[in-house]
């Protein structure tokens, strides 16, 4: 059983150290698994850790280009599948830490629930990115979640995180079927990919994720949360933070793209009133509007 483990580097070279520190003593038995780092058009390269440089475990593969996060995932699914035949790929936000059997647990999880092609795990705020960490006691901070599963609002047109900013206090700790899985973490079987390919480029980043799980459930798999792996999340660290104008614009123009792509007539109704909203929002949003309207996806400049 082997499983490539994909993390997507942009500028955070800090971020994605801390991530492989935590990935380097991970537990595992009777699985395999090797770490594809996607520099992905950083200013300065990326390289490894000196404690790492030696170790066959790692390995960093530069694109000159920033391809997004779909366009890095992508890059670091098809070289690593190549590569190493993997059974599986499993997604990881370079912005994350992992608990020591986080990746045996997202597996023996897989293997008691074949008929699920993507599983995630529980994802909580790395400690102290709390949204609202004056909220909570300081015993409560690295325990707040982020993500408990996924649930997609089609009438609203909205995708959220079951549990999000809730104390985890034992609510969400049963295995569950999941709406979406976050490309924060995510187990994807091979087969899955090799059925319903791998990230569309034309969302760049944002609702990728959303996108990709609506695409394995309409090819017959479920999706699945698994609350027994763990990790934690410091969210958006390479994309200027929740609420930059970079987050307002993908997350309009994707929303609107998501919703062309897969909506049913009325809650393609309902885009209709969502792109008039962003029209009297912010600039990011009005500028999203226009490039959805003029067919400019994939990466693009915003002001």
């Amino acid at each position: 059983m082997h499983v490539s483990i994909i993390i997507v580097n942009y500028n955070t070279k800090p971020d994605t150290d801390e991530c492989l520190k935590s990935l380097a003593v991970i537990k595992t038995r009777a699985i395999s698994w090797n770490a594809v780092i996607v520099d992905n058009g950083s200013m300065n390269e990326y390289t490894l850790p000196r404690s790492f440089q030696n170790n066959k475990k790692f390995e960093v593969v530069r694109s000159e280009a920033n391809l997004g996060f779909t366009g890095g995932n992508n890059l670091g699914i098809y070289y690593a599948v190549e590569k190493y035949n993997s059974d599986y790929v499993l997604l990881l936000n370079n912005d994350t830490t992992v608990s020591s059997q986080f990746l045996q647990d997202l597996v023996e999880c897989s293997q008691e629930h074949l008929d699920y092609g993507m599983i995630a795990p529980k994802i909580y705020f790395y400690k102290g990115n709390e949204f609202h960490k004056k909220s909570y006691s300081r015993d409560e901070l690295g325990s707040v979640l982020w993500y408990a599963g996924g649930s997609i609002d089609w009438q609203n047109l909205a995708a959220f995180h079951r549990g999000v900013d809730e104390v985890d206090r034992g609510q969400f700790d049963e295995f569950s079927e999941s709406d979406f899985a976050t490309g924060c973490c995510v187990l994807i079987r091979r087969e899955v990919l090799e059925k319903v390919g791998t990230f569309d480029k034309r969302f760049f980043l944002y609702f990728e994720d959303v996108d990709l799980s609506v695409r394995t459930e309409r090819a017959g798999y479920k999706i699945g949360f698994c609350p027994d792996a763990v990790i934690w999340h410091k969210n958006a660290g390479s994309s200027g933070g929740a609420g930059s104008s970079l987050h307002h614009y993908y997350l309009a123009r994707n929303r609107l793209l998501f919703t062309e792509k897969h909506g049913f007539i009325k809650a393609k109704i309902t885009g209709v009133r969502v792109l008039l909203q962003y029209v009297l929002g912010s600039q990011a949003q009005r500028t999203a509007v226009l490039h959805f309207v003029l067919r400019r996806f994939g990466k693009q400049t915003i002001v």
